[in-house]
């Protein structure tokens, strides 16, 4: 194990919210167990090198900035926003893209919405509107982009029911779409596209400890996102068999193909889908594979 820097343990921030249970998850698969209590905003974490503290994901790009944490996770949404703001600080540092979200492993989008039966088709319809969000200078800004002048007005929560009543439209994030759908909501255009980032202090890198410590965490981190709904499978073939077996196999890169004592039988071990195995597996019987065992995946470096 590295010598811990005389500067200290590192500062990693995880966002409090609704991505907390998706990224400590990540953590987990990542080879770090984080241990969180309602009762606590510093939770412990199996590394002796590393203090964490829960923090909004809206306000990380602001402390890790600032230097009070060395690094921490969030959205580019609140790093826009924080961008945004004009904040004198030096901007974090991304360190890795981790495209995970809370309810599934891909982006969010945060969409300009308008009632179902609203007059508004696109962005430029809505010249001396009002607007309701949580992320007001990112979404000043695409207005300003566009020339469009609105007023954006902060919205502290349940910004889907503000329409028509208290705003003519909203900018709001969402996964999947089914919450403005059931608010009878459109959407006419989007603002922009999110996922998470791993971020750090652009002081906190010129310290070499940190910098190293860091880049092993992105690496695992990264690695873990590659695994996710992807598994493993081996399987014994003879060599006759081998052209139609291999027709079948995906593969990350091409299939590891060894020898067995018997020296007309090989062993084929390749990375693949896991929505693809319920399919693939009576094929690969079919084409006279035998041995065939699927083995789940916690980590893919590439």
């Amino acid at each position: 194990m590295s010598a811990r820097p005389v500067s200290g343990r590192l500062k990693l921030g995880i966002p409090k919210g609704s991505l907390q249970d998706a990224t400590i998850q990540l953590f987990a698969r990542a080879g770090f167990n984080i241990y969180a209590s309602t009762r606590s905003y510093f939770p412990a974490i199996d590394d002796a090198e590393i203090d964490c503290m829960l923090i909004r994901a809206q306000e990380m790009a602001r402390y890790v900035s600032d230097g009070v944490l060395d690094a921490g996770l969030t959205g580019q949404d609140w790093i826009a926003e924080h961008a945004a703001s004009g904040s004198g600080t030096t901007a974090p540092v991304p360190l890795a893209d981790l495209i995970y979200a809370k309810q599934s492993f891909g982006k969010v989008r945060w969409v300009l919405a308008v009632p179902e039966d609203s007059r508004y088709r696109r962005p430029q319809d809505l010249e001396g509107a009002t607007i309701a969000t949580e992320l007001v200078r990112a979404t000043q800004a695409y207005f300003t982009r566009l020339g469009v002048d609105v007023s954006v007005e902060f919205s502290w929560g349940a910004t889907e029911v503000k329409p028509p009543t208290l705003a003519d439209a909203i900018v709001e994030v969402t996964e999947t779409g089914s919450s403005l759908r059931a608010n009878r909501l459109r959407i006419i255009d989007t603002v922009l596209e999110s996922n998470t980032q791993l971020i750090a202090n652009a002081t906190a890198l010129q310290d070499a400890w940190k910098k190293t410590k860091l880049e092993n965490i992105a690496l695992l981190l990264k690695a873990a996102i590659e695994a996710q709904g992807r598994v493993g499978i081996m399987l014994n073939v003879r060599l006759a068999d081998l052209p139609a077996v291999l027709a079948l196999l995906p593969a990350l890169q091409r299939p590891t193909i060894s020898p067995l004592s018997d020296k007309d039988w090989v062993a084929v071990n390749t990375i693949i889908e896991e929505r693809t195995v319920r399919d693939l597996i009576p094929r690969l019987k079919t084409a006279r594979a035998e041995g065939i065992v699927e083995y789940p995946l916690n980590k893919i470096v590439l």
